[in-house]
């Protein structure tokens, strides 16, 4: 007789705190938590927490076995719409982050995405007037760092 009523409160409470995130607008949310509290009702109704012998027989029993199956629904359903959404707040918003963070390097002058389908072209080398003129460019960066 306990066990039944403390079932009860329980699911009482967790039907008024899905009620609560409905209320902020959290559906998916509110519907999970519903179908997390109907669960202690539903084990009380098919006769789970006080085994009787004619559970099989009782109208409570399969009226037990329909919320049971409510809140088996009511799981399937959020499961669907979640992988549809695809996944959860958490993910969706660290894959946001990464698309926008990671798309462009820092000093990068065009997006990095990933490979081309094209070859990447070399612009064409300027032909050398002198071969000193190649360690010129090098003593004048070596200067410019006093070295």
């Amino acid at each position: 007789m306990i066990a039944e009523t403390v079932c009860s409160a329980v699911s009482a409470a967790g039907l008024g705190i899905a009620a609560v995130t409905a209320y902020r607008k959290r559906f998916l949310s509110a519907a999970r938590i519903a179908a997390y509290s109907l669960v202690p009702v539903g084990l009380v109704m098919t006769g789970v927490v006080g085994w009787v012998a004619d559970t099989a027989f009782s109208p409570t029993a399969w009226a037990g076995f329909v919320v049971l199956g409510g809140a088996w629904l009511l799981f399937m359903g959020t499961r669907a719409v979640e992988r549809r959404r695809g996944g959860t707040r958490k993910e969706r918003r660290a894959a946001r982050g990464s698309t926008q963070a990671d798309a462009v390097a820092p000093a990068a002058s065009a997006p990095s995405l990933g490979p081309s389908t094209r070859p990447a072209t070399r612009p064409a080398a300027a032909p050398r007037a002198q071969s000193g003129d190649d360690f010129s460019d090098i003593e004048a960066i070596l200067k410019k760092h006093g070295i």
